[in-house]
């Protein structure tokens, strides 16, 4: 019961930003009735999260993860309102695009925070249970949030929803205050160098080619993120469009896919598994998964990869956050992370440009089966290298 407030945190930030992620592109459309500007206004929410992450890694070696993490929340909690204000005052979009790109940065602060805060207070849990169920917090908040937000819209204009948002990143913050005074976490500083990005980064870099099987993974979440990014940029297209289906039913596809991503969490969070198991189990899956829904000529064949892609996923990111705990030194952790997260997540935005650029000449399911495909041999490389390492290490020997 003691870290019920640091899942209610979580939850309600998580909630918060999802709200955030799915209003401001919409309202912007409404407003200008642009395609191309609500196009744009996802890219400025998105990328500054991405940018942001071995920045906000660093930080998180040199000052205390449970500061950050509060103070990222309070900030996320004025910007919200400042940007209404400066909306009043002077109306324009570029209040929406602006708070969006902040409350983005803050947010990766916040879950680089989070991230390192875990390995120190849930010590007495396995770390698979541990990332099972703050995955499953984090899922929910994604259900819920555009649920939320559109159940809101109904009733009020948009401005509402955002006091809303605001409201609940200082809930947020609140159940954060409550829970560090009944736990008092302590946190030491485990190196004594001086903050300096350049050598933070470097050092980063020489810990992404030391590490055992650090370099390889990466590459791993390279290719599941292609995977996962094409199927994010191409769902609505295929399903409502290819198959014919009504946005009710798409819904209904989400769902479906929120609730595997549930099943496969509680399943993660009871079942003891060797880490090797999770990301072979995983890897094998999300590929099978794509190669369905690039090859499917049924809605209902789609919705059993996308399924798979979806629920598996969450496996993965288990996988992959508990192996770069037991890899990475703690002194390194935070400015290490954060490059690894920035490596990993660069193939979702390129898997949306080659469906932009290819889709309308070769037709989309082409371009998904192609993308899973160049996934697949990823995964045959990094094996048959790793097999490559281990004989000739015996051979050493």
């Amino acid at each position: 019961m003691l870290h019920l407030g640091f899942m209610g945190s979580l939850f309600l930030s998580r909630l918060a930003d999802q709200i955030l992620l799915f209003l401001v592109p919409l309202v912007i459309f409404q407003l200008t009735s642009d395609v191309a500007l609500s196009g744009f206004a996802f890219f400025v929410e998105t990328l500054p999260r991405f940018i942001a992450f071995p920045v906000c890694g660093i930080l998180t070696d040199f000052y205390s993860p449970y500061r950050l993490l509060s103070r990222s929340q309070f900030a996320r909690f004025i910007a919200v309102l400042l940007a209404l204000a400066g909306y009043f005052f002077f109306p324009g979009i570029y209040w929406l695009v602006s708070v969006a790109a902040i409350v983005g940065v803050l947010t990766t602060q916040g879950m680089m925070a989070r991230e390192a805060i875990l390995p120190l207070v849930f010590k007495e849990i396995r770390f698979q249970k541990v990332l099972a169920h703050t995955q499953l917090v984090d899922q929910l908040a994604m259900v819920l949030g555009p649920l939320i937000a559109a159940l809101v819209l109904f009733f009020a204009q948009w401005q509402v929803v955002l006091i809303f948002v605001a409201l609940l990143f200082l809930s947020a913050d609140l159940a954060l205050y409550i829970w560090l005074k009944s736990v008092r976490p302590c946190w030491k500083k485990l190196t004594q160098d001086e903050l300096h990005i350049v050598n933070s980064l470097r050092c980063a870099l020489m810990n992404i080619k030391k590490l055992p099987n650090l370099l390889a993974v990466i590459y791993l979440a390279f290719a599941v993120n292609l995977i996962v990014g094409v199927l994010l940029a191409t769902s609505a297209a295929i399903y409502t469009g290819v198959y014919a289906q009504s946005e009710t039913e798409y819904a209904i596809l989400q769902m479906l896919g929120a609730a595997t991503t549930i099943i496969v969490l509680l399943y993660i969070g009871r079942a003891t598994l060797p880490l090797r198991v999770l990301g072979v189990t995983s890897f094998i899956v999300l590929c099978v998964g794509g190669i369905i829904t690039g090859l499917s000529q049924s809605a209902w064949l789609y919705l059993v990869g996308f399924m798979m892609i979806v629920g598996f996923d969450k496996m993965f990111n288990v996988f992959l956050r508990s192996l770069r705990k037991q890899v990475i030194p703690a002194q390194d952790f935070g400015k290490t992370t954060g490059l690894v997260v920035l490596l990993n997540n660069l193939s979702q935005p390129l898997a949306g440009l080659l469906v932009a650029l290819y889709a309308g000449e070769f037709g989309v399911q082409v371009v998904v089966l192609s993308v899973v495909v160049v996934a697949v041999l990823i995964g045959v490389l990094v094996l048959m290298s790793c097999i490559y390492k281990r004989v000739i290490n015996q051979l050493v020997d």
